[in-house]
């Protein structure tokens, strides 16, 4: 396990100490949780831009599905006539 050291600004310190009081955690531990969900989200943010690219792709590419077949399908759902999803 690697050591960092961060210098953290008193408007961040102070709340901070006062949570891992509050929720009887290091700081350490507390610090560790946030890069690690900062981190998570990034790589959903990084892969969400993937996917829409490829999307944005797709659809110069002439891949894409009609609206009204998407639209009629979605109206269909719980019904007893549901529709089968539509094909590009």
């Amino acid at each position: 396990m690697g050591v960092t050291s961060v210098r953290l600004q008193p408007e961040i310190e102070n709340p901070l100490e006062n949570l891992s009081k509050k929720l009887d955690r290091s700081k350490n531990y507390l610090i560790n949780q946030a890069i690690k969900e900062f981190l998570e989200r990034r790589a959903i943010d990084d892969q969400r831009w993937v996917e829409a690219i490829e999307a944005i792709d797709s659809v110069k590419s002439g891949k894409s599905v009609d609206e009204k077949a998407v639209n009629d399908w979605l109206d269909s759902w719980g019904s007893e006539n549901e529709l089968e999803p539509p094909k590009r």
